[in-house]
């Protein structure tokens, strides 16, 4: 595709099955054995995106979404 907007996100109908195989080998390092099952990766990216509107604006969004209307209503913390 030539732009994100074009790029077709795959829907369930075009996954193909997924066979899972379960294990059960304790993992060693951790104090019950228990193993991660493939937790997204994408948990920081809130925090990634709030810490960069902190540094762009010197205000600190504990809440998402992160709107304007919570920027512009929190001014009395920016550091401008």
């Amino acid at each position: 595709s030539t732009s994100l907007a074009d790029y077709h996100v795959p829907v369930h109908l075009d996954v193909p099955e997924i066979d899972v195989l379960w294990t059960d080998v304790p993992d060693p390092r951790t104090p019950m054995g228990a193993r991660g099952i493939g937790e997204i990766g994408t948990t920081g990216v809130a925090a990634a995106v709030a810490n960069a509107v902190f540094n762009a604006t010197g205000i600190r969004v504990r809440d998402l979404p992160i709107t304007l209307d919570k920027l512009a209503a929190d001014t009395t913390q920016a550091k401008v």
